[in-house]
Order: structure tokens, then C-alpha cells, then sequence
């Protein structure tokens, strides 16, 4: 009776390495599938701006140009992305994500974009420090990289890439 108690335990295992085998091969779509749609803009009455909107091509419509004051900007804790209007109609884009820790910046206004984790403030006209977090100079911390965006009419829509 022992000789067959390990003959069956091989059986037992080898049968669900077969399984486990099968399952690590299970396809989940077909490669001719459409691939999923990009998350769409938050109102449905926003038109697609996939058609134009400069020369890298538009992207998703997460904005739009009144949305945006000028001297002050936009937080798009979502996208991690804040967008400033330095002066009428001059529209940047730059990380969200603070250079000192990674905190999502909280607030823009009167020039700059702030950082309420350790009160690094940022120029909105091109993302440089202009107070660094406590304890650093500006020399010590990095800028907020830019973002790329595209306006087409009244509407902000980040490039896509």
C-alpha cells in the first residue's frame, strides 16, 4: 500500500503543474482586437482634439483656455500636470509633482506655483525655483520639467506621445 501512495502524489502534482502550465498560456483578447479607448475628457460634450492642435498632435481635451487665469494656473492633480497662463494667451504646461519629495503641488497664484508640502514655489513662466523647500536653496532643487500642450480655440489638451 505504500508504493502506491507516491505513485498518486506524483500523479496529484503532475496534473497541476499541467494546469498551472495552461493557465499561464490563457489568452485574454485577440490581436485584432481594437485596442482599449484612452480615458475620455470628464464632460462628453468636449470635442476630441485627437485631429489637430499642433505639430505633435492633440491629445486628450482636459481643459480650457478660460479655465486657466492669467498669472495664476490650473492643477490637474489627475494627469499630474499644471498648467499656467504667464501672460494673455500664453499657455505652459509642467509636472505637478513637486522636485523636492513628490508632493502634488497645492496652489497657483500671483506668479508662482506652490508647494504647500515644504513651501517650494515654482515660476509659472518656465517651472524654475523660486523658493526652494526648507532647508535647500534654489541652486539645490530642480525645476518642474515641462509638459507638452496644445490650444486649439479655447480648448487645452495635453500632447499626446
Amino acid at each position: 500500500m505504500t508504493a502506491g501512495t507516491p505513485r498518486r502524489q506524483v500523479l496529484v502534482l503532475g496534473a497541476a503543474g499541467v494546469v498551472t502550465a495552461a493557465t499561464g498560456c490563457t489568452v485574454y483578447g485577440d490581436e485584432n482586437d481594437p485596442p482599449d479607448p484612452p480615458d475620455s475628457p470628464d464632460s462628453p460634450d468636449q470635442p476630441d482634439a485627437s485631429d489637430g492642435g499642433g505639430a505633435s498632435g492633440g491629445g486628450a481635451v482636459v481643459a480650457t483656455t478660460g479655465d486657466v487665469e492669467v498669472g495664476g494656473g490650473l492643477i490637474l492633480a489627475e494627469q499630474q500636470v499644471v498648467i499656467t497662463q504667464p501672460a494673455e494667451g500664453d499657455f505652459r504646461a509642467f509636472s505637478a509633482v513637486c522636485t523636492h519629495q513628490g508632493c502634488t503641488v497645492s496652489s497657483v497664484g500671483d506668479g508662482t506655483i506652490d508647494c504647500a508640502c515644504h513651501g517650494s514655489r515654482f515660476s509659472i513662466e518656465d517651472g524654475s525655483v523660486v523658493q526652494a523647500a526648507s532647508g535647500l536653496s534654489p541652486d539645490d532643487q530642480d525645476p518642474l520639467p515641462p509638459v507638452d500642450v496644445t490650444v486649439d480655440g479655447d480648448q487645452i489638451s495635453l500632447a499626446s506621445g
